[in-house]
């Protein structure tokens, strides 16, 4: 009988000064009751990492999207340094609309903070052909200022639409009228927002999902629309990759 080898282990000194390990990136939820499918970015199944969530009380969707967020950078970076404390390397936010607390957030923590699904459009730009750009579906296209663009480097003459006059996914998020959500009428909601920007903009070439609930339905967008689509969880699994590369082991 051939003999098992004994398993080998890695030696040496292992590092602590941290409460949690293994999950390299802190999320920052705003405080809602609305269903986190999977796919969004409240559900812990949507990730193929572990990730250290922070509930922010007080921050609804309501006033983080239709009032800027006023009031609330005091507790988002009490909330934020929570994270780091605990474990966290980076962090991201829950909303697209706190792009205007990127450079608070990032000074503050010191460590790489990503707040808004938007900051990849400048890097979407790049790849097109000429005479295309990049369009934005937001979740409210009439709160969505030119401050909330600038603090992500977003040009300020970008096509926007938003989902504010659709049936469920504006009313269930953002005026949180009740806890449960018809899906296929918020991924109708958010296919139409995409398909009349490009009705309005065909020269639209790509399209960025602003709202960190989108991700569910970015795959119907990109079939409507046949723009390639970059939303939350391209842009996290991008940030994440760069927090844990990976070891190709090459010895």
């Amino acid at each position: 009988m051939t003999a098992i080898p004994a398993p080998t282990h890695r030696r040496g000194i292992a590092r602590g000064g941290k409460a949690l390990y293994g999950a390299p990136l802190g999320i920052l939820m705003l405080e809602a009751r609305f269903p986190r499918i999977h796919g969004d970015m409240g559900n812990g199944g949507t990730w193929p990492f572990p990730v250290l969530y922070r509930v922010v009380r007080g921050a609804s969707p309501e006033k983080v999207v239709l009032n800027s967020a006023n009031g609330l950078l005091d507790t988002f970076l009490e909330a934020a340094a929570d994270l780091v404390s605990l474990g966290a390397e980076a962090i991201t936010t829950n909303c697209g609309f706190l792009s205007l607390f990127q450079k608070e957030l990032a000074a503050h923590v010191g460590v790489p903070v990503a707040t808004s699904s938007m900051m990849q459009v400048p890097w979407v730009q790049a790849m097109l052909p000429p005479g295309q750009r990049v369009g934005l579906v937001t979740v409210s296209a009439a709160t969505m200022t030119p401050k909330h663009l600038e603090a992500v480097g977003v040009p300020l003459d970008i096509p926007i639409e938003g989902t504010e006059n659709g049936r469920e996914f504006f009313r269930v998020l953002i005026r949180a009228e009740k806890d449960d959500m018809d899906i296929d009428l918020a991924e109708q909601d958010v296919v139409e927002a995409a398909q009349r920007l490009v009705a309005r903009h065909p020269e639209v070439g790509a399209i960025v999902l602003e709202c960190t609930n989108m991700p569910p339905y970015a795959a119907a967008v990109q079939r409507a629309t046949g723009r390639p689509v970059f939303d939350i969880y391209s842009m996290i699994t991008y940030f994440h990759a760069g927090l844990r590369p990976r070891d190709f082991a090459i010895r």
